[in-house]
């Protein structure tokens, strides 16, 4: 079944909704969430010389984004869900990007790496190869994308309200 335009946008104002109305909730059930292996997966693949521009995608309330700024790289976060992105703001003090997953605008060849840990399976599976030829085109020539999935059964749907 092919998603048209309308539904697409009810699946983001849902699912973005959603994250604003947990935002608090969220940042304080995920605060000590241990990453560090996705981190360093992302990081042993970037070549060149550091530090690394990092695009934290879907960067919630920037635990993920804190590490990268604080390693020393120059990290840019990005999230759908604006009270996400006023956290990541606040909280690091990082440039934060609000924006829709399926309407990016991301500058060409920016990015060292991009760390999108456990997101992608919020973009609808038609969109998915447009929304990572998008990824791929704000990484520089030999830039490493580094995802990740939760869990799952290989099936696409809602979980509760996302």
């Amino acid at each position: 079944m092919t998603l048209k335009p309308d539904d697409l946008s009810h699946i983001t104002a849902t699912t973005l909704g959603h994250y604003n109305s947990v935002a608090e909730g969220f940042r304080e059930g995920t605060r000590d969430h241990d990453v560090s292996q996705n981190i360093a997966a992302l990081l042993r693949h970037i070549e060149g010389q550091e530090p690394w521009q990092i695009l934290d995608f879907c960067c919630g309330p920037g635990r993920d984004l804190k590490t990268f700024n604080g390693m020393g790289h120059v990290a840019v976060g990005l999230d759908g869900s604006e009270r996400f992105a006023d956290m990541a703001r606040a909280d690091t003090g990082c440039e934060v990007w609000q924006q829709n997953f399926l309407e990016l605008d991301l500058p060409a060849e920016r990015f060292d790496g991009i760390f999108a840990n456990a997101v992608l399976f919020h973009v609808p599976k038609q969109e998915l190869p447009r929304v990572l030829a998008q990824l791929h085109t704000t990484l520089k020539p030999g830039g490493v994308l580094f995802s990740s999935n939760p869990r799952g059964d290989n099936r696409e749907g809602w979980n509760g309200p996302r």
